[in-house]
């Protein structure tokens, strides 16, 4: 289903779903239903990018996380807190990441029970090979934004992301 598909069927959907579940606020909700399209969108966009790569967009993301820590590894959870997925997919992107060569997993010397992830000088070429790929897909992902709405864009999440970390839980406890 094309974007503007998605956005036909949001647009028809919410003025049943405000009548269904009047409690629901509805602005707040389309705004989700509109985040939720643009991540479903953009996998959409990159997955076939990184494929043709022998990547993922988060196996990517985690050599590049590497290539860029000034200690030059990390922890699986670190990883997992970075590239936004659970412990669980983490452990599994850093089995194929292990698998291809392009990662080192070493345990922590000040911690057994804690394992370290350093990228190898095969993950390092291999991130620096993928990233050139990666610029002209980018660059048409935000085509249609003119450099204000790009930069408006930016804010605007940078600031939503801050405001998440409101806790549902917390906002209810207090109540």
């Amino acid at each position: 289903m094309k974007g503007s598909e998605r956005l036909t069927q949001i647009a028809d959907s919410t003025p049943r779903m405000q009548r269904a579940l009047p409690d629901l606020l509805m602005p707040g909700t389309v705004m989700v239903r509109l985040l939720r399209a643009t991540e479903f969108g953009l996998g959409n966009y990159f997955e076939p990018v990184f494929r043709a790569m022998g990547l993922t967009e988060n196996t990517f993301h985690v050599l590049c996380l590497l290539l860029a820590s000034e200690s030059g590894n990390a922890s699986p959870g670190e990883l997992s807190e970075m590239v936004g997925t659970s412990r669980a997919n983490m452990t599994r992107l850093l089995e194929e990441l292990l698998e291809d060569g392009y990662i080192a997993r070493s345990i922590d010397s000040r911690d057994a029970r804690r394992h370290v992830i350093s990228i190898t000088p095969v993950g390092r070429a291999k991130a620096l090979e993928a990233a050139p790929q990666l610029r002209e897909p980018i660059e048409n992902a935000f085509s249609d934004l003119d450099a204000n709405e790009f930069a408006v864009l930016e804010r605007v999440l940078r600031k939503l992301v801050v405001s998440l970390d409101k806790s549902p839980r917390a906002l209810r406890m207090a109540a």
